[in-house]
């Protein structure tokens, strides 16, 4: 009897965790952020974790991006260390400097 109860509970919470997965889609060209895992306990505690922004140049089936940053190197690395960029693009920065600094 407990061994159906513990198989039922198992279940269930598999299903209510399935159901709360939100899959991560990304498109070529798109800007995401980056996760430092190098930043180490008390050597920037205030500091984020998130670099970026890098462009996506190619997306494997498998869940691997080819990042570029801005010097145009580009590297693979894990689509679960990514998240999608959702500030303004790089030439909307460059604009907005130049049309703030006064002449």
């Amino acid at each position: 009897m407990s061994y159906e109860n513990v198989k039922l509970y198992k279940e269930k919470t598999k299903r209510w965790h399935n159901a709360h997965i939100n899959p991560k889609v990304f498109k070529v060209g798109a800007l995401v952020l980056l996760y430092n895992l190098q930043l180490r306990l008390f050597l920037g505690k205030l500091k984020s974790r998130w670099n970026g922004p890098f462009k996506v140049k190619s997306v494997a089936e498998h869940g691997a991006l080819e990042l570029e940053n801005k010097p145009g190197e580009i590297f693979k690395v894990n689509g679960h260390r990514c998240k999608p960029y959702l500030g303004p693009s790089t030439d909307q920065m460059v604009e907005q400097i130049t049309l703030t600094t006064p002449p």
